[in-house]
């Protein structure tokens, strides 16, 4: 078997290993399906009546902004996963298995694709029902929003990925992964239009990753002026899939090798 197959192979196995572990720890679905629809009805029903967004109800403004963020986080359970795979010692088991190394870090990440195409399902529904519509969007655009989102979710499946092969325990990936990406997705266009924001804030959130993307998906579902926003964004998921995964796949060698 060539090595690219093998690859390919031990890749499926552990991606369908990763998946399996989900109908055993239910609790893992709860960023992916209660959380998002918490976050929803929180801001378009306690804040939406303060939060002005000219041209569009908060919720057609609000939806393409959480959806990012949701999606953001999915790759917390990769971070989970590796940290108490690294603490067990099964990562040392993995090493004396002919099997592909590189497969470990690929498998945990590409079931987070699977995962996230879940918890769009998930957000569209609660989108929905709460008014959410893509305002004259064609079919096109709105797949090449679902498919920026998927991308951008691979992406922070890396950074977390590189959180976990860091952290001591799955609690610590846990809190170092959301203390460092709740400042960012708030200090976004995500919630709220950058331009409401005081000086130093406003310019930080035009530059912040989050506000690229979720104006992109704004501009893709709702119509609005597209800039430079929807190839920025995904210039912005191939470029922090490039550092996070060199800086995972060499933190992954630096592990396995001890």
């Amino acid at each position: 078997m060539s090595s690219l197959a093998l690859t390919l192979s031990d890749t499926l196995v552990l991606a369908r290993r990763n998946l399996m572990r989900i109908p055993r720890q239910p609790d893992l679905l709860i960023a992916y399906t209660i959380q998002p629809v918490m976050f929803v009805l929180l801001f378009v029903y306690v804040f939406g009546g303060a939060i002005r967004t000219p041209g569009f109800d908060y919720v057609d403004f609000l939806m393409p902004g959480i959806i990012v963020q949701s999606i953001a986080f999915g790759g917390f359970v990769t971070a989970l996963g590796l940290s108490e795979d690294v603490q067990k010692g099964l990562i040392d088991r993995f090493r004396s298995l002919p099997m592909s190394r590189a497969a470990v870090l690929i498998g945990r990440t590409f079931s987070d694709v699977v995962l996230n195409c879940l918890s769009l399902v998930v957000l569209f529904a609660v989108g929905f029902a709460a008014g959410f519509n893509f305002v004259d969007a064609s079919a096109g655009e709105i797949a090449l929003g679902i498919l920026l989102l998927l991308l951008l979710g691979y992406a922070f499946s890396w950074v977390f990925a590189l959180v976990g092969l860091f952290s001591s325990s799955p609690e610590t990936a846990n809190s170092i992964g959301f203390t460092l990406l709740f400042p960012l997705t708030f200090a976004s266009s995500v919630f709220v239009p950058a331009n409401t924001m005081p000086d130093g804030l406003r310019q930080f959130a035009e530059v912040n990753p989050f506000t690229t993307v979720s104006d992109a998906m704004r501009s893709l579902w709702l119509g609005t002026p597209a800039n430079t926003d929807v190839w920025m964004a995904f210039v912005w998921c191939f470029v922090l899939t490039a550092i996070f995964a060199s800086l995972a796949v060499a933190r992954y060698r630096t592990v396995a090798a001890k």
